[in-house]
């Protein structure tokens, strides 16, 4: 193995150096417990709130509008358990998309056992729901809709805005994951109409472990943890001084960077493209072009194993996805490729390729000739 080439930066990013530096400060020198009223607690303290004003200002909001968690997953789940258990199960009603990370559907799931009604909605063909089957699906009982807004699988970048808006205008609490889009988009919580938001560090080139939800002023949340009185209440647990530096760190650095790198990843996304189109390769893009993220490619290869097609590939040096990250290990074919239509063969011809910050023109090209050379061994 000459060389490493990392594409699956969906599944999760390297930490970048400033972030580390950052990271390794906070570890050093405040070490204190930002609850103690002594010096060392005021200067961790002080740590946690210039991260919480570097998230906030990454998506628009007011500091005291962020909650600090331990990922997105917990930021998922508190978001629907927060909303929907302040009301009695026959009284709730959640809308949400068959093609959410499953840390929004496992808890949907665990939501209907426990009574509450959900509504899956669908996707077309290239993965996008419709806003107008949102609006047909909402009831009296309607108490929140929750749609990503860049699907972590397929790139699918999805209305927010526009459902959002309708959202709002009858009265229903809008949330969105935003793991995918905070690291390339100009996120903006009042132009998304959102009242509740994930993100994650470890996907913005931060660290494992730590991110966030905002909850729009004035909404009420139930709290998932208890035993203190840390994030106003709604999140027990002593602050994790470094990585919530880390995620401060993070989101300073993808503000930078962030026209650059969508304009730098499109262009690199339509070279890469362009390249497994070419003569020669049997390849399906899966997605329209306009409304896919420019750092995710999926990619089906008829009559292939992706399974063993991503070993192969990985032998050879290049890292790829199945599909999610949190769901690789598993032998159910993709929810998010199966809700669009794709048969049981396709989905497992599926590969998923995720540019980022470190990826480079010339990795592409080692890519696509190492591509070339192992897909022969791969045909069923």
């Amino acid at each position: 193995m000459s060389h490493r080439i990392y594409l699956d930066y969906c599944a999760t990013t390297p930490v970048h150096p400033n972030v580390r530096n950052r990271m390794l400060e906070a570890l050093d020198a405040n070490f204190g417990n930002p609850s103690s009223l002594h010096w060392a607690g005021k200067d961790a303290q002080r740590l946690v709130d210039q991260a919480r004003a570097d998230v906030a200002g990454g998506i628009g909001c007011r500091q005291d509008e962020i909650i600090f968690t331990s990922g997105a997953t917990e930021a998922d789940n508190l978001a629907l358990f927060g909303i929907l258990k302040l009301f009695p199960s026959k009284e709730a009603h959640l809308i949400t998309s068959a093609i959410e990370h499953h840390a929004v559907l496992h808890a949907a799931h665990r939501l209907e056992q426990e009574g509450y009604a959900v509504t899956y909605l669908p996707v077309d063909k290239h993965g996008l729901v419709n806003s107008e089957d949102v609006q047909k699906a909402i009831r009296p009982q309607t108490k929140l809709i929750s749609i990503m807004s860049i699907n972590n699988e397929v790139g699918s970048i999805q209305p927010v805005s526009e459902i959002g808006k309708i959202a709002r205008e009858h009265n229903i609490l809008f949330h969105t994951d935003a793991v995918q889009a905070v690291g390339l988009f100009d996120v903006d919580v009042d132009e998304l109409n959102a009242d509740l938001l994930s993100l994650s560090a470890h996907k913005i080139y931060g660290p494992k472990g730590v991110g966030a939800l905002y909850v729009r002023s004035g909404i009420e949340l139930f709290p998932m943890l208890f035993g203190g009185s840390h994030e106003r209440a709604r999140r027990a647990g002593t602050e994790n001084v470094p990585g919530i530096v880390g995620l401060g760190a993070a989101m300073k650095l993808i503000r930078e960077h962030r026209a650059g790198e969508h304009a730098r990843l499109t262009g690199l996304r339509k070279y890469l493209v362009d390249g497994l189109q070419a003569p020669g390769l049997d390849v399906t893009v899966n997605g329209l072009e306009d409304t896919t993220s420019p750092h995710v490619i999926s990619v089906s290869f008829p009559g292939t194993d992706a399974e063993m097609l991503q070993i192969r590939l990985s032998n050879e040096g290049v890292a790829v996805s199945l599909g999610s990250a949190c769901n690789s290990k598993s032998i159910e074919p993709s929810h998010v490729l199966t809700a669009m239509g794709l048969s049981r063969e396709q989905i497992e011809a599926t590969l998923r390729i995720s540019l980022g910050m470190f990826t480079t023109e010339a990795e592409m090209d080692v890519f696509m000739n190492v591509l070339v050379r192992v897909l022969p061994r791969v045909a069923v």
